[in-house]
């Protein structure tokens, strides 16, 4: 079915650039409605311990933040409703952002949708992640791991900049790859295997987290891509660091992404795009930082250019 009625701002997107969006457009009287995707709330809500965003000295728990987040939205007037966006079209005015059961029509459009972080699907990892000792953010949880031993799985960039940020934290850090070099940049690559408490582990790749039982990670098991021998890491932590998916797949095209998928910055912008009156924000257009306090920022930056948009173009 269609509704009829013309939206002032849509926001796609319930994480921290999605709800700040809503709170700003909403205190801003333009009665925001946000689509709520699969995972209410963004990658947040299965995170434990929150010890980085401003304003929480003791820290907060994930969910915590964006059920607070979600009712400061609410007491503006925000409205949210469930739909999943599978294809937009912006060459026409209202935009029509098009779900399975329905066609959302937006004069300004705030897409959020995040990123999901590339998992390695091995026995353990969905049991155990969220506070039990699986994570994709050193950053983030890399402080609960003070003098404990951790393993990074990946060789990239990504992996190697985890593994030196918990070097910070941690007695010992297993680097876990699939080849017998990093893919990371050489001034990265170098950083990590020359660090004391870095230990490079060669052609292997992760079989399985151990301490299901346990309800938190006591060990990871890798297998050598050369004998077939398999043997446990005694670690207490993993990190997994082989990418991340942004969620952008059904507004590209017509909006421009990279050849990893993230919405490309235009004009050196990093929340407009090519569509006037179409803003993004948060970790689907963020490849460099994908914190909690920058995908907020980004989310009041793109709320307040749409209030901007709306107010030149007569609503």
């Amino acid at each position: 079915m269609s509704n009829s009625s013309v939206e002032n701002v849509v926001i796609i997107g319930t994480g921290c650039a999605g709800l700040t969006a809503a709170i700003y457009t909403a205190r801003a009287n333009l009665n925001p409605l946000v689509l709520e995707g699969p995972l209410p709330g963004g990658q947040l809500t299965t995170t434990s311990e929150v010890e980085n965003f401003p304003g929480f000295p003791h820290g907060i728990d994930g969910f915590q933040l964006m059920q607070n987040l979600r009712e400061q939205a609410t007491r503006f007037g925000t409205r949210f409703e469930q739909a999943l966006i599978t294809s937009v079209d912006f060459t026409t005015m209202p935009r029509k952002l098009v779900a399975a059961d329905r066609t959302v029509l937006a004069k300004s459009v705030i897409i959020a949708t995040g990123a999901s972080p590339r998992m390695t699907g091995v026995p353990g990892e969905k049991e155990l992640y969220g506070g039990k000792g699986v994570t994709t953010c050193a950053t983030c949880d890399g402080a609960f791991y003070r003098k404990m031993d951790v393993a990074v799985i990946g060789g990239g960039d990504s992996a190697a900049e985890e593994a030196l940020f918990l070097t910070r934290f941690a007695s010992k850090v297993y680097l876990v790859h699939r080849r017998d070099s990093l893919r990371a940049s050489k001034i990265m690559a170098d950083r990590a295997m020359s660090h004391e408490k870095i230990k490079c582990v060669w052609d292997s790749v992760p079989v399985a987290i151990e301490g299901v039982d346990q309800g938190a990670v006591s060990g990871l098991r890798i297998r050598s891509t050369k004998t077939a021998a398999e043997s446990v890491l005694p670690v207490k932590g993993v990190f997994v660091a082989i990418g991340h998916v942004p969620n952008t797949k059904p507004f590209a095209p017509p909006l421009d992404v990279d050849e990893n998928g993230y919405f490309k910055p235009l004009n050196g912008s990093q929340i407009q795009t090519k569509v006037p009156g179409v803003y993004v924000a948060g970790d689907c257009a963020d490849h460099v930082y994908r914190q909690a306090i920058t995908a907020a920022g980004m989310g009041c930056a793109a709320a307040i250019e749409a209030e901007r948009w709306l107010a030149e173009h007569g609503t």
